[in-house]
């Protein structure tokens, strides 16, 4: 997508009959004949030139003019340059050591020439010598611009310099050019064979075009610049190039005056210096097609649609600065005009300035980068040409291709776009519109319709009257009403209807309303058709999903209700502190909050014989019943056993085998067993996968350290050991389970250390009850139940 629109101009107004005709035939007559004259006057030139160079290389070698001419065609032609320009190159080493001699030869012919011994003729044969030597090394077109800009700039008062080559067709393409912006250039790349156009109007006559009068130029000619007036003088002149001329030099400058003779002459000169340099580029002007370019070109000349190979254009530090169009589609056309190979050389940059940091250029980086397909979303492109505001809409894609991109494209029609825009949303909405024009009975209906209906297109539309006739039978009267109240009184109907489809019975939606003529008839309906079976199909899922959850939530309310008046009967709370074994014992126990099911924790306080004590608290894995249920059994069977003298490492062990017995369950359980005796003030306990006890002595407070014990049911051959702990008068022992420490995305020690220091703070406090501590470590939402058993040795003096 490269390159300027070709320039148009209007041609040049014709003369009027009469008089004007025959000035104008007489001023062609006096323009042929100046011509001649000037091209005679250009051979004597010539003739002396080499005259001169001859005779300067005999000087020198003391050959024959015979042997000198000769040495001059084979030293042109060894170095690829034509006669003229090895003369000059010939004068230009030979003068400067043999100036005196050279002066000494005498005057030249064709006197009053810028060869001849006049005024200031030195001049011009060193300027001419220089630019003779300097073109040898110009390597492009845009070098030779360059070339001729940096030497006629002094000589001649150029500021800018372009170069054209006339093409089979007729036109014009840029070669080189010098002074000028890149976006100029871009624009006035190529030419039209139109009238009016100076450089092609030299080519034509074979004659320079001296334009030095900017208000009659205008009215003449279409002139290069933005504005024109920026450059008051040019001239365009004719390179010679055998029968007819191939190329135009142009001299751009922005002195508002006419071109001196010596100017003229200079650049007449110049013009034929750079026949032989034109000649000598068998290369395109500035951008070379790699191999594989020509490769990609001709598989590209064989394609349809729009693509281009862009080549990167990096600087030294490896950054992409440009792309450059290497090859085209014949049917690769871009916003300003330009086709197929016309678009091969130019620039993305230079061409289309404002893609410099858009997406599409990104896009560009990207694919290049990654590898990975870069496809646009249709974009607007706005540009200028001659101040004429150019515009198309485009999709593009890009694709890595070796080390460079191939970029196809896809111009938008805006009323292609519009349409290809709503058969997306008729696609991703599910619906097509229909229209019934009620006064010619045509029947229009969008290839969505059919396929919202079930309908093959080619049995075709159906009169609205016929619609009803395609619902299921409970659902067509409420249709058929609604199209009927539409046909009497023009009142416009949304109604939903079902119809049966090849696998399914479909749910749809229909929405129409009436257009009347001037005399309220009705002329006209149209509307839309909508299939909702999909969001009908989840209405109806979810419905059913909340049917079942409602019932399920009323199942697990009544497990709940039994299990909660089970855990009542099996848990008795004691509604104050009581005594066991001269020690203050407080129990609490709170319900999860959250969820429908009951928790399995679990406490024992009782007093055995022997002036003892036994306390337990436990964790059933689980909720509900089941969970209950295996609390019943572990707290009746501790008991039973420690009771009737088993040890608490021996009733742990029966415990757990006692669950892996009842395996279909697949419970576990983590519990601490503890036995105190009240003579010895000792408190003997184990544990089983639980959290270690909190002790409270002399304002101290820290966990005992747990013996060994693995949670109930996870061993068949666990081991269990026990620990012994002296209560002092004012100790503070807490024994609670799991829920009053663990907090979802918490860890346990994090827990653990908020319980010391929420025991410590309330030690400290005016108010050391269990109820204060429980409010403050359990919180509003509980998850889990809770149980704690605040067992206390009496102070001494008690």
């Amino acid at each position: 997508m490269c390159d300027a629109r070709p320039v148009t101009s209007e041609p040049v107004p014709p003369a009027d009959p009469g008089t004007r005709a025959d000035v104008a035939a007489l001023a062609r007559v006096v323009a042929r004949q100046r011509a001649q004259l000037e091209r005679l006057r250009d051979q004597a030139a010539t003739s002396a030139l080499l005259e001169r160079a001859k005779g300067a290389l005999m000087a020198v070698t003391g050959c024959s003019p015979d042997a000198a001419h000769d040495e001059l065609l084979r030293r042109a032609r060894t170095g690829h340059r034509t006669l003229l320009e090895e003369c000059w190159l010939t004068l230009g080493a030979l003068l400067p050591a043999k100036r005196a001699a050279a002066a000494d030869a005498g005057p030249p012919p064709a006197a009053g020439r810028w060869d001849a011994p006049a005024a200031g003729t030195g001049d011009l044969t060193d300027v001419l010598g220089r630019v003779g030597r300097a073109l040898v090394r110009v390597g492009s077109p845009q070098e030779l611009a360059a070339c001729l800009l940096e030497h006629l700039a002094p000589e001649a008062g150029a500021d800018a310099v372009m170069l054209y080559e006339r093409l089979p067709a007729g036109g014009l393409r840029l070669l080189g050019h010098a002074g000028i912006e890149p976006t100029l250039a871009t624009q006035w790349h190529h030419v039209p064979p139109v009238s009016g156009v100076p450089p092609l109007d030299a080519l034509r006559a074979g004659e320079p075009r001296w334009l030095q009068d900017p208000a009659a130029d205008r009215e003449r000619y279409l002139l290069i610049g933005d504005p024109p007036e920026r450059w008051p003088s040019r001239a365009w002149l004719p390179v010679p190039g055998g029968d007819a001329s191939g190329a135009a030099l142009g001299v751009l400058r922005r002195q508002d005056r006419p071109f001196e003779a010596r100017e003229r002459e200079l650049l007449r000169a110049v013009a034929r210096l750079c026949a032989g340099r034109l000649r000598a580029f068998d290369a395109p002007p500035e951008h070379p097609v790699h191999t594989t370019a020509r490769s990609v070109q001709s598989v590209l000349d064989a394609l349809p649609g729009a693509a281009i190979l862009l080549t990167p254009l990096r600087a030294a530090s490896g950054e992409v600065e440009d792309y450059r169009i290497d090859a085209a589609t014949p049917g690769a056309v871009d916003v300003f005009g330009r086709a197929g190979r016309e678009m091969v050389g130019s620039h993305i940059l230079e061409s289309y300035p404002t893609v410099a940091g858009e997406p599409l250029w990104h896009g560009y980086l990207d694919a290049l980068t990654t590898g990975t397909p870069f496809e646009s979303e249709p974009f607007a492109y706005q540009d200028t040409i001659d101040r004429v505001p150019v515009s198309g809409i485009y999709s593009v894609r890009a694709a890595a291709y070796g080390d460079g991109l191939l970029v196809s494209w896809l111009r938008h029609d805006p009323a292609e776009l519009q349409k290809q825009r709503l058969a997306d949303v008729q696609r991703l909405g599910n619906l097509g519109w229909a229209n019934w024009n009620l006064v010619t009975g045509e029947i229009t209906w969008s290839a969505q319709v059919f396929a919202v209906l079930g309908r093959d297109p080619a049995r075709g539309p159906v009169a609205l009257e016929e619609l009803p006739g395609l619902a299921l039978p409970e659902d067509a009267p409420a249709l058929r009403r609604a199209v009927t109240e539409l046909a009497r009184r023009a009142e416009w109907f949304d109604v939903p209807f079902r119809l049966q489809g090849p696998r399914e019975v479909r749910h749809l939606r229909m929405v129409a309303e009436a257009v009347t003529d001037p005399d309220g008839a009705l002329a006209e309906v149209h509307g839309f058709v909508q299939d909702l079976t999909a969001q009908r199909s989840a209405e109806l899922a979810l419905a059913e999903s909340e049917r079942e959850m409602l019932l399920q939530r009323g199942v697990l309310q009544a497990e709940r209700a039994l299990a909660t008046r089970l855990q009542h009967a099996l848990l008795p709370l004691p509604s104050k502190p009581v005594r066991l074994a001269g020690l203050r014992v407080e129990v609490a126990y709170l319900p999860a909050q959250s969820g429908v099911h009951v928790g399995g924790d679990w406490f024992s306080a009782i007093e055995l014989p022997d002036d003892a004590a036994l306390f337990v608290v436990g964790d059933v894995a689980g909720h509900g019943v089941g969970a209950v249920a295996t609390m019943a059994q572990l707290r009746f069977t501790a008991k039973g056993m420690v009771s009737t003298g088993s040890s608490l490492t021996g009733a742990l062990a029966r415990l757990n085998q006692l669950l892996l017995q009842t395996r279909d369950a697949r419970s576990t359980a983590t519990m601490v067993l503890a036995r105190y005796d009240r003579a010895a003030r000792v408190l003997a306990w184990t544990q089983a996968g639980h959290p270690p006890p909190l002790l409270v002595r002399d304002g101290e407070v820290r966990y005992l350290d747990r013996p060994r014990g693995i949670l109930l049911g996870a061993s068949a051959a666990p081991v269990y050991e026990s620990a012994q702990l002296r209560l002092e008068p004012g100790d503070r022992l807490l024994l609670y389970t799991d829920g009053l420490v663990e907090r979802p995305g918490e860890g346990i020690d994090a827990g653990l250390a908020r319980m010391a220091d929420a025991v410590r703070v309330h030690e400290h406090g005016a108010d050391g009850s269990l109820e204060a501590l429980l409010a403050t470590m359990v919180p509003g939402e509980r998850r889990d139940d809770v149980c704690v058993l605040d067992i206390r040795m009496p102070p001494a003096e008690e």
